[in-house]
């Protein structure tokens, strides 16, 4: 019989994307205050990846990563979820979202995305939202899935998330 041990905890990032009328700085205020402070944010760049949100929120689509310094457990993550969708109200525009906040965990071995969407590759975790594993760390750098993202299959964002994967490291070892 295999002995339980408690989850490790995990780097919670998020994939920001924002429609060109959104203001970072308050943005990350938000963010704040709902998980504590910011220890990494990757340069902005255009969500030019898939035109999927164009109707909704418009052109001129910019996409960052963050990762923030309290590590979580892993458990967590389905209300993490849940409060970032509503995080996302006070943004809309009439029906149109204009800030997509989407919360991960990032551990030595891999990236999990949390989703409110059913699909066959992802695990039902509780209240309505699935986990997804989007990346996984081999041979010194993250690999994709069949059903990764494009933005994430990018040499940027494996980048990126190599980046915070580093900070991780160090805080485990503290």
């Amino acid at each position: 019989m295999g002995k339980i041990d408690e989850f490790v905890k995990e780097k919670l990032i998020t994939g920001l994307l924002l429609s060109s009328s959104i203001d970072i700085d308050k943005l990350k205020v938000d963010l704040e205050n709902a998980w504590g402070p910011i220890d990494y944010m990757s340069p902005e760049v255009p969500f030019d990846f898939t035109s999927y949100y164009d109707g909704e929120m418009g052109p001129g689509i910019r996409r960052y990563y963050l990762s923030f310094e309290t590590l979580v457990s892993p458990e967590a993550l389905s209300q993490i979820k849940i409060k970032s969708n509503e995080m996302e109200f006070p943004y809309m525009s009439g029906e149109n979202r204009q800030v997509n906040i989407d919360p991960g965990l990032l551990s030595l071995k891999r990236l999990i995305l949390a989703s409110s969407k059913d699909a066959g590759h992802r695990i039902p975790l509780s209240s309505g939202i699935y986990g997804e594993v989007t990346l996984v760390y081999q041979s010194k750098g993250f690999k994709t899935l069949d059903w990764t993202y494009p933005d994430y299959k990018s040499d940027f964002c494996r980048e990126e998330m190599k980046k915070v994967r580093e900070i991780y490291k160090k805080q485990l070892r503290n």
